[in-house]
This record gives C-alpha cells, structure tokens and sequence, in this order.
C-alpha cells in the first residue's frame, strides 16, 4: 500500500503533493492566544516562554512507516530548562549536533490513548538550522511503541484524518 494522489490541506485550504503532510501544532498545550500581549510572553515559531510555567522549543517527532519510503512526522512542542532554553535558543545556537537535552512533550497528539502530554522525552540537537529530533522514551506508550517499531500507511491515514481530506 502507497500514499497515493495529494491532499486538501485542513489548516490552509491548499492541494498538496507528495509524501507524508507533516502534522503540526502552533504552539505547546499550555499557550492560549490571550497570553500574546502578556508581559514576559514570547511565541515564535520556533520558541515558547511562558512566565510561570516553562520554556519550549519546537522539535519533530519522527515515526518509520513500514510500508512506504518517507517517514511520518509530527511538528511538536516540548519542554526545557532555562538553563538549555537560553543555550539552544541564542543566536547562532551554542548546540552541538546530536547533544541530547531532556524534555517533556507539551503537546497532546490526537490518536493516541492515554495522553501524550508530558511524555519523557530526549531533544536531539541537529546541525544549526534544523530544529531538533525528539525521541520519545522508551515504555509501553502507544506512541513510544510506535516510535520504536514502525506504523503503516493505514495508521498514518488515521492519524491525519482529523487534519486533512484527501482528493
């Protein structure tokens, strides 16, 4: 079974082509649109400072699809420390590819059961431009299971269904 034809876009409306549409979220579980204007506040689309309860970077959650050449991704929120925040976030990045750093996944995916929120995760810096790799931690969470061992094109089309209409 392959990933046929393109796909209408839910979030712009557009056709797309192609393999896999990576699914993405804006910003971590905990941002809401009234914090924008808030002193302290920050959202980009790479970084999330919310005074209070944490620092987040974006990160992409890869998962092998066992059943086609390209992986399937998940555009995701996950937390940091201060200390790592201000390190991996400052201009020109004082990372080096393949630092791990530890977080927790802020963002709940649809699909899975229990929560994915607040999953263990390792933030795997890449080359300065790239945001990070997220591994999720090994355990008997459906999504670290499927991390680990593959999901087919079938469970990709669940995944995204809530997101997408094919054409």
């Amino acid at each position: 079974m392959t990933w046929s034809g393109g796909y209408t876009c839910a979030c712009c409306d557009e056709v797309h082509q192609g393999g896999f549409p990576a699914i993405g979220f804006d910003a971590p579980a905990f941002w809401w649109d009234d914090m924008a204007d808030a002193e302290g506040h920050e959202l980009t689309s790479d970084t999330c400072v919310i005074p209070g309860v944490g620092f987040f970077v974006r990160a992409v959650l890869s998962i092998p699809v066992l059943d086609a050449v390209d992986d399937f991704e998940w555009g995701v929120w996950v937390s940091q420390s201060e200390t790592n925040f201000l390190r991996l976030s400052s201009a020109g990045a004082d990372a080096t590819p393949g630092e791990e750093t530890f977080g927790w996944l802020s963002n709940d995916l649809p699909g899975y059961e229990p929560s994915t929120l607040d999953l263990k995760t390792a933030v795997i810096q890449q080359a300065e431009g790239w945001r990070p790799l997220l591994e999720v931690e090994p355990t008997d969470h459906p999504l670290s299971v499927e991390q680990r061992e593959g999901i087919t094109v079938a469970r990709v089309r669940e995944l995204v269904a809530p997101f997408l209409t094919e054409d």
